[in-house]
């Protein structure tokens, strides 16, 4: 059984960095893709960042583009995500997304079947 776990958030102030972390377990290979997302009140989950196995190719949001940086240790089927230059309009649950697949579109829901419970990251002006 897969299972996903988030660590990492945090409360920070406008213009501070928190690392986020996701860890895989019950893989019997590697996920293709692991992901992102962000859910804030009133709003629909949203797709910040992905990154797919062996070309590690990553994609992003326009709102996150140039502040946020996803990675992957494939040996230890864990994701990151390095995100700078904070602001209070990053505050939201951040969920971590797997799934076993390609996809033409690795920044929406409906791509991923695996989900963690979500962290809290909290900034403030």
């Amino acid at each position: 059984q897969v299972k996903l776990a988030e660590s990492g958030g945090g409360s920070v102030q406008t213009g501070g960095t928190l690392k986020l972390s996701c860890s895989a377990s019950g893989y019997a290979n590697h996920p293709y893709y692991m992901a992102w997302f962000r859910q804030t009140p009133g709003k629909e989950r949203e797709g910040v960042a992905s990154i797919q196995t062996h070309s590690w190719t990553p994609y992003y949001s326009d709102s996150v583009k140039g502040r946020f940086t996803i990675t992957r240790n494939d040996a230890r089927d864990t994701s990151y995500l390095e995100m700078t230059n904070l602001n209070p309009a990053d505050t939201g649950l951040y969920y971590c997304a797997a799934n076993d697949a390609f996809s033409w579109y690795p920044l929406r829901m409906d791509t991923y079947t695996y989900w963690g419970r979500g962290i809290q990251v909290t900034v403030s002006s």
